[in-house]
């Protein structure tokens, strides 16, 4: 079995896939429902990789644009969250407007549409980079939360854990100024908030004073051993790979398409914009998401 440990590092900071020698075709719904209907009788029992373009019609948007540029700032990087107290203060006082709109979140139908996918045998493991814990809220069952969970704190010394709202919750009563501040959402809990942090009160770990962190892997930081082992053993028993709202830049996701490669095994890209796999894809599919996967339901 290949070495499967890597770093969540993004592809390239500032990374655009290479220029089109042709415009890229933008599939209507109903066809792209069709091509991966065929594609789901041709190979039934599929590992499907879902990210953040799955979630973006729940409300929570996501990192990059069509051509898998950075949208916005990078996100915090895990090494500057726990050397620094400055990017601690500045994270946890953005999350305070950030964290409620994925909390507070709810499936769309894409989600729905997957766990249907599930129920009818078509779904080996939804392995999700998405923290907002969207499938299991929309009854998928077999779920792999590559990068974790957003809604639990860990402690980085004792291993403390506790719900995030808790943390918010202490975050809000040492910070009451910071109740009076609006600002827009961006990915994962953040926002786009730019004040005077300096003065934030941090709430640090109840048992032993440590750092609390959520239990998500940050950029720079390593995804489990065992949770990419799991999910390759997963691979390939299955029939082939599909890859729903992933730009797959980050390659904590795109090594499934290379292990898919490398078992034999198909790939199909269900995205609206292009992914880094375009040359490892047997379908590429550039469509919206929830209309095309209810499309391709309907087939099946």
């Amino acid at each position: 079995m290949p070495e499967t440990t890597h770093r969540t590092r993004p592809f390239s900071s500032n990374h655009r896939l290479p220029e089109l020698s042709e415009a890229q075709v933008l599939h209507a719904p109903e066809q792209a429902g069709e091509l991966l209907a065929e594609f789901i009788h041709r190979y039934p029992k599929l590992m499907i990789l879902t990210g953040a373009g799955v979630s973006t019609d729940s409300g929570i948007p996501d990192y990059r644009d069509g051509e898998g540029a950075w949208k916005r700032k990078q996100p915090v990087q895990h090494r500057d969250f726990m050397e620094s107290f400055e990017t601690r203060q500045r994270y946890w006082g953005r999350s305070l407007i950030g964290w409620p709109v994925m909390r507070n979140a709810t499936p769309n139908p894409s989600h729905y549409y997957i766990a249907d996918l599930e129920l009818r045998n078509h779904a080996s493991l939804v392995v999700t980079q998405n923290v907002d814990r969207l499938h299991q809220k929309a009854g998928t069952r077999g779920v792999c939360d590559l990068h974790g969970r957003a809604d639990e704190v860990v402690c980085m010394s004792c291993g403390y854990r506790c719900p995030r709202d808790d943390v918010h919750a202490r975050c809000a009563d040492l910070n009451p100024d910071f109740g009076q501040y609006k600002a827009d959402t961006a990915p994962d809990g953040d926002a786009d908030l730019d004040v005077d942090f300096s003065g934030f009160q941090l709430a640090d770990c109840p048992r032993c004073s440590g750092i609390l962190k959520p239990d998500v892997v940050f950029f720079g930081d390593y995804v489990p051993k065992q949770r990419v082992q799991s999910a390759i053993e997963v691979l390939n028993a299955s029939d082939g790979l599909l890859v729903i709202g992933s730009s797959l830049m980050v390659y904590s996701g795109f090594r499934f398409c290379r292990y898919a490669k490398e078992f034999g095994k198909p790939v199909a890209t269900l995205n609206l914009g292009r992914t880094r796999a375009e040359e490892l894809a047997d379908l590429k599919l550039n469509a919206r998401i929830g209309e095309a996967l209810g499309a391709s339901l309907r087939r099946l």
